[in-house]
């Protein structure tokens, strides 16, 4: 939460309470009420009255022959938690028309404080993490760096090629508006990256790649491959490669990350036209909707839906009762695959930081991804389906289900060892989140008023 921000919110505190005073003080005028009507109402035997407790407000009603009152008590008010309104029936001809304006009126005035009420306590949720995200920012800015004065620290980097030298022929490359393309790619897929790369190019974007298989001259005859960063290990994930090359302070000049796989086909995707979509739904981590029939599917919540833009929640399926109406835990809802995500600037902040070091699956991953969408994971993140992809599910690692021999050893299936391994990453990762909760005592779950329940019980 920015100090603009939290001035706005200050500013419109104000204005609502100054706008009740002026309310209040108007009416106060116009009508007057005193213990002595009350006590007439006690014995007058033709009187009627009637009390009413609704939402909070106490109300209480009375009508006689000489005085009529509405006596009103809010215990949610800070500023008046008592008025009184009275008018002598004797004196003044009490209209319908008039009665259903002033019930008008009250009515308005208290659902206008509900709405706060309701309002406040949904702008802290949504503003937890990025409440947290300040105070690391801050700390940042006033730690110092051994001896070294503030105004020469440079906290942030990035990934754009700098020239050896300047000439009257170089081209300067515009910073603002920058996004990154990240994927990790191996020799065989080289013609696929190609298409994918000359899709992002145009659109502002840096490219690196993260080379699995070491073969880094096989992609020199490219046009583009001069212009793109190369980063090679051998037989390295993609989330191994972004947890060493792309820590939120090297990229922070880029809007959006998009950290992909190789086998992506993009014939009916545009990036620009996607991150349109992405800006004016407000979303912090999405993904392109998969083409049903010629993609490989692992989750029906990803798959594209011809009517509308975006969704973020599973199509209900009578013959999946986990994933329900009412669900709002992943991967029913607020959640998107690891094949193909898309991180804003600041969820991105968040998920590098839930990449474990020594876990290079990143099984898992996707089930908390959620936590980093700066606000209600069922709103933040989502399925763009008018911008959709083919996932290949090509086999890359380990290789599809091939076979080493090693010295005195049966035959090894290297594609099952991977998955073997994932398996345990996953349970892995698994354990050390509920390890961490435990441990947190400050830490208070977001969604639990959605989940229901308690993640960490």
């Amino acid at each position: 939460m920015n100090a603009e921000y939290k001035n706005r919110k200050s500013a419109s505190r104000r204005l609502i309470r100054l706008s009740r005073l002026a309310f209040f003080t108007f009416f106060s005028h116009l009508f007057t009420c005193s213990s002595d009507h009350r006590e007439q109402f006690a014995i007058d035997s033709q009187s009627y009255n009637s009390d009413f407790f609704v939402d909070g407000v106490y109300i209480k009603v009375g009508i006689s022959r000489e005085t009529s009152f509405v006596l009103i008590y809010c215990s949610r008010s800070r500023l008046f938690s008592f008025l009184c309104f009275s008018w002598n029936t004797s004196k003044m001809k009490l209209h319908l028309h008039i009665v259903l304006l002033v019930a008008f009126i009250l009515f308005v005035y208290f659902r206008m404080t509900k709405f706060q009420y309701q309002q406040t306590e949904m702008e802290n949720e949504t503003h937890h993490f990025a409440s947290e995200m300040e105070s690391e920012e801050s700390y940042k800015t006033t730690t110092r760096i051994g001896y070294l004065p503030h105004g020469i620290v440079q906290q942030n980097s990035d990934l754009e090629l700098k020239p050896l030298w300047v000439s009257g022929s170089s081209q300067i490359v515009e910073q603002n508006n920058r996004k990154l393309l990240a994927i990790s790619v191996g020799i065989k897929q080289k013609r696929n990256v190609d298409t994918i790369v000359n899709k992002f190019l145009p659109e502002n974007f840096t490219v690196i790649l993260f080379h699995y298989d070491g073969n880094v001259n096989g992609w020199h005859d490219l046009l583009w491959s001069n212009e793109a960063i190369h980063v090679a290990a051998h037989n390295q994930t993609k989330w191994w490669f972004a947890k060493r090359f792309l820590h939120p302070d090297v990229v922070s000049i880029y809007e959006y990350l998009f950290l992909w796989d190789e086998d992506i086909g993009v014939e009916n995707f545009h990036p620009g036209r996607y991150l349109d979509i992405v800006n004016s739904e407000g979303l912090e981590i999405s993904q392109p909707a998969l083409e049903p029939h010629t993609s490989e599917v692992h989750h029906q919540i990803t798959v594209r839906r011809k009517k509308g833009m975006v969704h973020s929640r599973r199509v209900w399926d009578p013959h999946n009762l986990k994933c329900s109406d009412d669900n709002d835990e992943p991967p029913c809802a607020g959640w998107v695959e690891g094949m193909a995500p898309v991180f804003s600037r600041s969820a991105w902040r968040c998920a590098w930081y839930l990449i474990q070091n020594d876990l290079i699956h990143g099984w898992g991953l996707d089930m908390k991804l959620g936590y980093c969408a700066q606000g209600d994971r069922t709103k933040k993140v989502g399925v763009v389906d008018t911008e959709f992809i083919v996932h290949q599910g090509v086999q890359t690692l380990g290789g599809p289900s091939s076979k080493r021999k090693r010295r005195g050893t049966p035959v090894v299936d290297s594609r099952t060892e991977v998955r073997r391994r994932a398996r345990y990453e996953l349970e892995t990762f698994e354990d050390r989140w509920l390890g961490a909760i435990k441990e947190d005592k400050e830490w208070v779950d977001p969604f639990r008023s959605l989940n229901h329940r308690d993640v960490g019980s």
